[in-house]
C-alpha cells in the first residue's frame, strides 16, 4: 500500500490537508508528487524512508502545488530523479513501465486539466495515481488560458474510465472506490455545463466573466477566476463544435 503523506498546503484550492503526495517504500522508493516545499513535508517523508534514499519523484504535472517542492526534496536527497511527462533525459513516455518502490507503474498521458498531465497504473492492483483529473467533492478547474483543454479533459476521463482501475488516488481528497462511477457523473456534469452556457448566450453576445458570474452564482471570491477559466475553457470546445463563435471579447451562440 502507498503511504499518503500530506503536503501541508491546505487552501480553498488544495483542501484542507492540502496536496497529497504518496511514497510507494521498496527496493526503488518513489514518491508521487512533491508537494510545495514545505520543511514538515520534507521531514515526514525522511523519517518514512527511515534512512533509505528516495530514488525519483513522479510529478503528475507542473502546477505549483504538484510540482514546486521538487527543489527541497532534491536538497535532502541529491541523488533523486525528477521524472514528469516531457521529452528531457529524465521524462517518461505514455505507456512506461516504471519501478516504482516494489511494484510497476504504468504512465498514463491524460492532458486537459494541463498538457503535461499523467496519471499513473499500478499493473498489479489496478490502483490509479490520478493527480488533478478527478477528485470526490468538487470538479476540477480546466484553466483555459494556461494549457487548459476541455475536449483533451474529456477524452482522457475516457480513457481512464475504459482502463477500468479498481481505484483512484487523487491528488486532493479521499480515495475514490467506484471510479467508472465519478467518471461518468464528471462526464455528464461537463454536458449539462455545456447546455447551461449554450443557453445563457441566447440572451445575447457575453464575455467568459459575465458567463460565470451567472453560471456560478454565489462563488467564493477565491474561486471566482477558476470558474472564469473552466468557462474560457467550455466556449472554446464549444466553438470548436461550431456551437458559438467569438466575435472580440464577447462570444455568441451560433447561428
Amino acid at each position: 500500500m502507498p503511504l499518503l503523506i500530506p503536503a501541508g498546503n491546505p487552501s480553498a484550492w488544495t483542501g484542507p490537508t492540502g496536496n497529497n503526495t504518496y511514497l510507494l517504500q521498496g527496493r526503488a522508493p518513489t514518491l508521487i508528487d512533491a508537494g510545495v516545499g514545505q520543511p514538515d513535508h520534507v521531514e515526514a517523508i525522511a523519517r518514512a524512508l527511515a534512512g533509505q534514499p528516495l530514488d525519483a519523484v513522479l510529478i503528475t504535472h507542473g502546477h505549483v502545488d504538484h510540482s514546486s517542492g521538487a527543489p527541497a526534496i532534491a536538497d535532502r536527497w541529491p541523488g533523486v530523479r525528477i521524472r514528469g511527462l516531457d521529452e528531457t533525459e529524465n521524462g517518461f513516455r505514455d505507456g512506461e513501465l516504471i519501478l516504482a518502490g516494489d511494484v510497476r507503474l504504468r504512465a498514463v498521458a491524460t492532458p486537459g486539466h494541463a498538457p503535461d498531465h499523467a496519471c499513473f497504473l499500478v499493473e498489479e492492483t489496478r490502483d490509479l495515481f490520478c493527480g488533478d483529473l478527478a477528485r470526490i467533492g468538487g470538479t476540477v478547474v480546466i484553466p483555459a488560458t494556461r494549457g487548459g483543454n476541455l475536449k483533451e479533459y474529456l477524452d482522457s476521463l475516457r480513457r481512464v474510465r475504459d482502463m477500468q482501475p479498481a481505484r483512484l488516488l487523487p491528488g486532493h481528497g479521499p480515495i475514490v472506490t467506484n471510479p467508472s462511477q465519478l467518471i461518468d457523473q464528471y462526464l455528464i456534469h461537463r454536458a449539462q455545463r455545456d447546455e447551461q452556457i449554450v443557453s445563457v448566450l441566447q440572451q445575447g453576445g457575453l464575455s467568459p466573466k459575465e458567463i460565470a458570474a451567472r453560471v456560478y452564482p454565489l462563488l467564493p471570491e477565491a474561486l471566482i477566476q477558476a470558474a472564469e477559466e473552466t468557462v474560457l475553457a467550455h466556449l472554446v470546445k464549444l466553438g470548436g463544435e461550431g456551437r458559438v463563435v467569438r466575435q472580440g471579447e464577447l462570444w455568441f451562440q451560433a447561428g
